[in-house]
């Protein structure tokens, strides 16, 4: 346990208005954001300044306390929630949310990583310009989550992951030492690029404080579509076409199956079927055009026509106003909020190539039928990266502790298929505490041995995010 003494140099490092150390206002850090697991920590450190956070890891490296860090807390694998045993710390980084600098001419922007995802954006838009970065959490994840993560969201298709759009970090090592590259440069070719150490790391590594960003030309035009499509392989050659005829400027192309739309419809309000008839498949559709063309939305219901005719597509509406294009996106967005509130179910991150994606789907599907006669398969998400969160709910009045039950037998079977199809168990959501032995089934032994070597490298005495990752 970590004695009053060393408690008493934590607060004092932060002062009286930066830690919580009463029972009500650190219980929402002990507990992950799906409530799977839940831990105890005496203090949550809430620090303002890199200095604050180098001393609070130099003091804690020197007593070999473990340190949590935590921004807002919407990680899906208890990648930031303490041990049960009371004797680790949580850093939240909530107060340092400075936009340190914007940019407009460079293109780049420097916040620190308390900054909510959403104010990030907002201050890129302020700026005339774009931060992609996109989540249903934006309005409460933070940027430092989205780095330890390497976020992915609606709009990697464009403009990629979180590692993609980042140029520079300041982290806090694991001794207190302060790494300055918030150099927002594109070109600075001079030895090992530490940057990509720390992003995706889930704060095993150390703590991020403060990012250099990428902007992008803020889209003038926006084009969104709602398509129904007879299958996945309709979707993909779909993809294709409005990829090619667009110039690649499809920013989200998103698979969703019926019964999401059903489950969407039954518990979310303020949501309605775009068709009258309803369909297998959908794909939503954004194309964001750096500058307004005359006619753009003529040429793309002139392809949606042409696609039509190629049997890529069943029907089709394009969004003619703002209250549209937010329907068509609450459908998807609301998926995991609807399959909630539906009850039970078993959730799969998984990735494959966008090619075969088809023919995993048909494979999977046909193989969880075995598995789990009757479960509903909800299969959706980013077609355009291979990334599908492939879920199942229970049978229709099936008891949800005997479907629970099957858990291990189905990810087992589902995470062996990918593996086959030489595809990703985490395409987007990380390990954290929750998919730790499947890393260390699935990984390539020599990648492990590389990253147990870096570990004990930069943090010797195992006190960044213990028991997470690895």
């Amino acid at each position: 346990m970590i004695s009053k003494a060393i408690l008493e140099q934590l607060r004092a490092i932060v002062g009286p208005t930066g830690y919580f150390d009463d029972a009500a206002d650190i219980a929402p850090f002990t507990v992950d954001h799906r409530e799977l697991f839940r831990g105890s920590t005496p203090l949550v450190l809430r620090p303002e300044t890199t200095e604050q956070v180098s001393r609070i890891l130099r003091l804690c490296n020197e007593h070999r306390i473990g340190v949590v860090p935590v921004g807002g807390n919407t990680s899906y694998c208890g990648a930031a929630t303490p041990s049960a045993d009371g004797s680790q710390i949580v850093v939240s980084l909530a107060r340092m949310k400075r936009i340190r600098a914007v940019d407009a001419a460079n293109y780049t922007l420097t916040a620190e990583a308390g900054c909510v995802l959403a104010d990030v954006q907002r201050a890129a838009e302020d700026a005339g310009r774009l931060f992609p970065l996109s989540l249903g959490s934006e309005g409460s994840c933070q940027l430092g989550g989205n780095l330890s993560t390497n976020a992915g969201g609606t709009a990697v298709l464009r403009y990629g992951m979180m590692r993609d759009l980042v140029l520079g970090l300041e982290v806090v090592l694991p001794d207190g030492r302060v790494l300055d590259g918030l150099k927002p440069l594109r070109k600075d070719n001079t030895g090992y690029d530490l940057r990509d150490l720390f992003i995706g790391a889930e704060g095993t590594l150390g703590i991020i404080t403060a990012a250099a960003c990428k902007l992008f030309s803020l889209p003038h035009e926006r084009l969104t579509a709602f398509a129904a499509v007879p299958d996945p392989a309709a979707a993909v050659a779909l993809l294709a076409r409005l990829r090619e005829s667009t110039g690649d400027a499809v920013t989200t192309f998103e698979l969703i199956p019926r019964i999401a739309v059903e489950l969407v419809l039954r518990h979310v309000e303020r949501t309605s079927d775009p068709f009258e008839q309803p369909h297998a498949w959908y794909v939503l559709i954004e194309i964001g055009l750096a500058r307004a063309f005359e006619g753009a939305q003529s040429r793309i219901q002139g392809e949606l026509l042409a696609a039509i005719e190629a049997g890529e597509v069943l029907d089709a509406v394009l969004a003619q106003s703002e209250a549209q294009r937010d329907s068509f996106w609450r459908l998807r967005e609301t998926i995991p909020e609807a399959q909630k509130r539906e009850g039970a179910s078993i959730k799969h991150d998984i990735s494959v190539t966008t090619s075969e994606l088809p023919r995993f789907i048909e494979e999977a599907s046909a193989m969880l039928a075995r598995i789990v006669p009757n479960a509903r398969i909800v299969s959706y998400g980013h077609l355009g990266d291979g990334n599908l969160h492939f879920n199942l709910s229970p049978p229709v009045n099936a008891s949800a502790s005997a479907f629970l039950a099957q858990a291990p037998q189905v990810q087992r079977a589902m995470h062996d298929l990918v593996a086959s199809y030489g595809g990703s168990f985490s395409a987007e959501h990380g390990i954290g505490q929750l998919k730790r032995e499947e890393l260390a089934r699935y990984k390539h032994p020599v990648a492990l041995e590389l990253m147990r070597t870096l570990k004990h490298a930069l943090d010797p005495n195992g006190i960044m995010n213990p028991g997470k990752v690895l």
